[in-house]
């Protein structure tokens, strides 16, 4: 479809006598092009009035209009929107940085590497993207200049076209890059930690509605707070270490990045004390990610006793996860209510992939906004609707071997008895509902003389040594022996 022509216009409206003139800018459309069926302002309701085109009727010099009403409203000074997917393309376009192939991966990236969270359609910077924008800036601004990129982009459109050599364009790149960072690599982690800290100190360290200092440390009298780098990354901390140990994470956000960063820097958070127990409860993260725990491992003579614990959702955010939910996690699996069906009651838990519901042998996945510590008794009847039931097991009676149980179950490829480890198929056309104890031995016996999985190995007797090899023994070696002597 064809482009649409805009004018832009500005329009002065005075008053009869002159006293006051109000000013309109805007556009005016010139050819509707394309937005003769489609234009964002008007169709996408969600879209920000902010990135739209203040659109203007058609205004000619010395044409009298009337004044229908007059709204007094009373504005402050905001800040510029936060950067959008469409809005930062758009400053990318205008900046002369990346090409469409590459608006994708730029914004991807971003999002990767923790730089930025996605809020409401918005990008919010992380601490984690501040640290990384303002070391470039100090020590490389050369490379994070927008003039540079974009002039970079325009010499490999040359390159394309022929119009200059590509090691030349490699050369005098690598020559100054090499040069700086030559100026970066004998530096100490103390220098770039003092120039991020002066950088980053008044979005670090914000006063107080009281006014107090915001570096200085709540614990030691004459302690500094500065930023500090640890094992798991950036925190703040006193300067007074070893002799105080005050620390506190980086500021927090609504996404994980901030919980991750808050956590790993300043090691458990505690949430408060079990009030039936008393023991303290905590929000820690491992290898798996992020969890709560009740108490700590304790020895009892030689035997280690861990303490509950219980993984957070990825529905859930660590950031967001105060006494209350933790003490729900911890006390899953929990009843939600009766089946209407079966009688049988319907339990809420937390499983290898994820929060579900279950009623016998029927599981249902929870997603969407299903919380398992708060579904009810109506929503679990109505996801398990939605399944079919599985039968729950069926205790058959005990082997008569060893007086343990013989279930029937229902698995992936139909109905099957176990004993054990043990297991045997139900043969096609057998009704479950008629299997009996003895007829559930015999198939059971059956698998474990094929050497089905869960029976049993026979141990292979020992060989015992004849009398006749023992005597062969001794002369095998006399035999050795005089041949060893004739050579």
């Amino acid at each position: 479809m064809e482009s649409a022509v805009l004018d832009q216009v500005s329009a002065n409206l005075a008053s009869d006598d002159g006293q006051i003139t109000f000013r309109a800018t805007g556009s005016t459309v010139v050819f509707e092009g394309f937005y003769k069926l489609y234009r964002e302002g008007r169709d996408d309701k969600a879209k920000d009035d902010s990135e739209g085109e203040k659109i203007l009727p058609e205004l000619t010099r010395g044409q009298a209009l009337e004044r229908t009403a007059v709204t007094p409203e009373q504005h402050f000074t905001q800040p510029p929107p936060r950067f959008s997917e469409a809005s930062l393309v758009k400053r990318l376009e205008e900046l002369g940085i990346g090409r469409p192939s590459t608006y994708s991966s730029i914004i991807s990236v971003l999002q990767d590497r923790n730089y930025v969270t996605l809020e409401k359609r918005r990008f919010e910077p992380v601490d984690r993207g501040r640290l990384v924008t303002a070391f470039l800036d100090s020590y490389f601004p050369r490379y994070v200049e927008y003039d540079f990129t974009a002039d970079l982009e325009e010499q490999l459109d040359d390159i394309s076209g022929g119009r200059i050599e590509w090691k030349k364009v490699l050369r005098d790149f690598w020559d100054s890059f090499s040069n700086a960072v030559g100026e970066t690599k004998d530096l100490r982690v103390s220098e770039v930690l003092d120039k991020l800290d002066e950088l980053l100190g008044p979005h670090f360290f914000r006063p107080g509605e009281d006014g107090s200092d915001p570096r200085k440390c709540p614990t030691c009298d004459d302690g500094r707070l500065n930023l500090k780098l640890g094992k798991f990354g950036a925190f703040i901390g006193c300067n007074n270490y070893p002799d105080c140990k005050f620390t506190r994470p980086l500021e927090v956000t609504n996404g994980n990045g901030g919980a991750e960063e808050a956590l790993t820097a300043n090691g458990p958070k505690e949430l408060g004390p079990d009030p039936t127990t008393g023991e303290m409860i905590s929000l820690r993260k491992g290898p798996y990610g992020f969890y709560v725990q009740r108490g700590e491992e304790t020895l009892e003579g030689k035997k280690k006793i861990k303490p509950k614990r219980a993984p957070i959702p990825k529905t859930m955010s660590p950031a967001a996860i105060d006494l209350g939910a933790a003490l729900g996690l911890l006390s899953l699996p929990r009843d939600v209510g009766v089946d209407v069906e079966t009688g049988d009651m319907i339990t809420a838990g937390l499983g290898r992939f994820g929060p579900f519901i279950r009623v016998g042998g029927t599981y249902v996945s929870l997603k969407g906004d299903d919380d398992v510590l708060s579904i009810g008794l109506n929503r679990a009847q109505h996801l398990l609707a939605d399944v079919p039931r599985k039968a729950p097991p069926k205790e058959l009676g005990q082997h008569p071997d060893d007086k343990k149980p013989v279930v029937q179950k229902v698995g992936r490829w139909g109905p099957f008895v176990q004993h054990g480890k043990l297991m045997a198929t139900l043969p096609k056309g057998t009704n479950p509902d008629t299997v009996t104890l003895e007829a559930a031995i015999e198939l059971l016996a059956a698998k474990a003389a094929k050497g089905g999985k869960g029976a049993k190995k026979k141990a292979k007797p020992k060989k015992k040594k004849t009398a006749a090899k023992k005597k062969k023994a001794p002369a095998k070696k006399k035999a050795a022996a005089d041949a060893t002597a004739n050579e």
